[in-house]
């Protein structure tokens, strides 16, 4: 048999020798490590990488390298099971509706206040849900001239945002130009005419017409 298979007589009873013998100190250990490193990935719901498990194992006592570690996972056959990052969307520029030129091309720099404006929709995760914040900020100051909160993506809260101002007592001089984006709430007639009523003009960032405050339609 050993002349069949090409090995020595003498190589063949070693390996039957090892086989037969007990394991050594380092076959134990690394053992051990492996079965630490199947109840660490269970443990986190398949969720740990190899570095995390490396971590717990020295919190445990158990003096490895990270590349012993991964070499022991790929051994075992485990790999973590990563989940993309849950993304609110708040933006929805699919629809048909009428948009308006991006006419401040970024020149967001306003030489006195209520000159320009810009406003976004953000949401913020509570724990009763998520809550949808409307803000106006005044490119002037800086500052929040107006917001509102929603539980879910509506007009009304956008409207209500650019009304604040006014309740607060803020009258403009001129124009008032308002920058946001290609939104849907942003391109409503509900949202077109509470521009024309408070004498705002829009221009939304991309997007291909402007609405005037007297009905023009001119950059």
């Amino acid at each position: 048999m050993c002349h069949a298979l090409r090995v020595s007589k003498s190589g063949h009873y070693d390996w039957q020798k090892r086989k037969n013998a007990p394991p050594a100190p380092t076959a134990k250990s690394r053992q051990k490590r492996r079965d630490l490193i199947e109840e660490i990935f269970s443990g986190s719901r398949s969720i740990y990488c190899y570095r995390k498990t490396h971590v717990v194992l020295r919190k445990r006592g158990i003096n490895c390298s990270p590349n012993a570690v991964r070499a022991d996972c790929k051994r075992i056959g485990i790999k973590s099971v990563t989940k993309k990052r849950f993304r609110v969307k708040t933006t929805d520029s699919n629809h048909d509706l009428p948009v308006a030129e991006n006419v401040l091309n970024r020149n967001f720099l306003a030489e006195a206040p209520d000159a320009k404006r810009l406003t976004d929709i953000t949401c913020v995760r509570t724990l009763e849900g998520f809550l949808f914040v409307v803000a106006i900020i005044d490119m002037f100051s800086r500052k929040a001239v107006g917001y509102a909160t929603a539980d879910r993506l509506r007009t009304e809260p956008v409207v209500e945002s650019l009304r604040m101002p006014l309740a607060r007592g803020r009258k403009f001089a001129g124009e008032t130009w308002l920058h946001g984006d290609r939104g849907v709430q942003f391109s409503s007639a509900m949202f077109r005419e509470a521009l024309l009523r408070m004498n705002l003009i829009c221009a939304i960032l991309n997007q291909e017409r402007l609405w005037g405050a007297v009905g023009r339609q001119s950059v």
